[in-house]
């Protein structure tokens, strides 16, 4: 066998084994999220739940004393948590995440589902506000949207957690802590990826997510930064589709008949740039069109290995709400305390995929880990 061949059989059987961990992970996310928190009890089970759980717990700064009285005493705490929208699949696995950590932490999560529309977030968080909670974690639509009712949450002495972006102007709310990516990094590489699989010149998209989001603002961003060292490069258009696959057919089903050199297409997330791709594919374009995107969910890790997308760079949706929980747990029960014991930002970090990574990369996004 020549080294072409092996290269051939190396990059399929990375591909079998990145198939099979999604087709695990994510086939019917949502209606299998009980079997899949229900088969991390049956492991903790195996391993001493209560060793394990105190554990995590013990590494959210919780004193390792009260971890282990709390998961003996099987206290249960309340917590609220919501993010844009479900729709979207990031959304719809930190959901999951959040739920299998909260199970290990002795933590009922309730959900208030953005729905990708500001006003109905805020309606749901208004409702949110009327309850009583041991602590709050939620990504918002749009900065400053959810201000008055998460005064009142804040008020009442519950910690809230800002998620993955900006919930308001610095200093506007006393919040607990912020935990999000670096999007303007995230923006740039994925930027960088693809101008050089264009060559550095031609015409280019950037489909923007919702402008109100300070993530989506990082990345658009990022992308200017490396742009500017492109003069050969022209940017044609650059809409928001609100993170929604509808608007993004719509808008790229016209963008293929305006501009027929199109060469690249920039996402500020791969819902978005495998949406895109369909259409592409729909005209007979697919190959001639590099695209690139943002968030490294399954789909996109498999685009990446398959040459659809040119790159993709994990929004670690599993760290951003599972650490969210963690935080919540020792606020309430270690004490910790906004400001002293933990940071106003805590930077949750994830890396560029690449066709020798991205098996591995879903086996910890499986687990809830990335």
């Amino acid at each position: 066998m020549d080294s072409a061949d092996r290269c051939r059989t190396t990059k399929n059987t990375r591909i079998r084994i990145a198939d099979w961990i999604w087709e695990e992970q994510m086939s019917d996310e949502l209606e299998k999220l009980s079997e899949v928190v229900s088969s991390r009890r049956d492991v903790l089970k195996t391993l001493g739940a209560t060793t394990v759980a105190g554990a995590l717990l013990t590494t959210a700064g919780v004193d390792p004393a009260m971890a282990q009285d709390l998961m003996a005493a099987n206290s249960t705490l309340k917590c609220a948590m919501g993010n844009a929208g479900l729709q979207a699949t990031w959304c719809a696995q930190g959901k999951q995440a959040a739920e299998a950590w909260g199970a290990l932490m002795n933590v009922e999560v309730t959900w208030f589902d953005g729905e990708l529309s500001a006003t109905r977030q805020r309606a749901t968080v208004d409702n949110l506000a009327t309850q009583s909670w041991d602590f709050v974690a939620l990504q918002t639509f749009g900065i400053g949207t959810l201000n008055d009712p998460i005064s009142r949450v804040i008020d009442a002495g519950t910690p809230v957690i800002a998620m993955d972006t900006m919930m308001a102007p610095e200093g506007q709310l006393a919040l607990h802590t912020f935990i999000a990516p670096d999007n303007i990094f995230m923006g740039a590489v994925t930027a960088q990826a693809l101008f050089d699989s264009i060559g550095g010149e031609g015409q280019v998209v950037m489909t923007q997510g919702a402008l109100g989001h300070t993530g989506a603002q990082g990345r658009a961003q990022g992308f200017r930064q490396v742009l500017a060292n492109y003069p050969n490069i022209e940017l044609v258009d650059e809409q928001p589709a609100d993170w929604d696959v509808t608007k993004v057919a719509r808008i790229w089903d016209s963008l293929l008949t305006k501009f027929p050199d199109l060469k690249g297409g920039y996402f500020h997330n791969d819902d978005m740039a495998l949406a895109a791709y369909n259409v592409i594919k729909a005209k007979g374009r697919e190959g001639g069109i590099k695209l690139s995107g943002i968030d490294a969910m399954p789909p996109a890790v498999n685009a990446v290995l398959d040459g659809i997308l040119v790159a993709t760079v994990r929004n670690p949706s599993c760290r951003i709400h599972g650490w969210s929980i963690a935080n919540g747990v020792a606020a309430v029960v270690g004490g910790e305390q906004a400001g002293t014991d933990v940071p106003a930002f805590i930077l949750a970090d994830g890396p560029v995929i690449t066709q020798e990574t991205a098996a591995g990369h879903l086996w910890l996004q499986k687990n809830f880990l990335i």
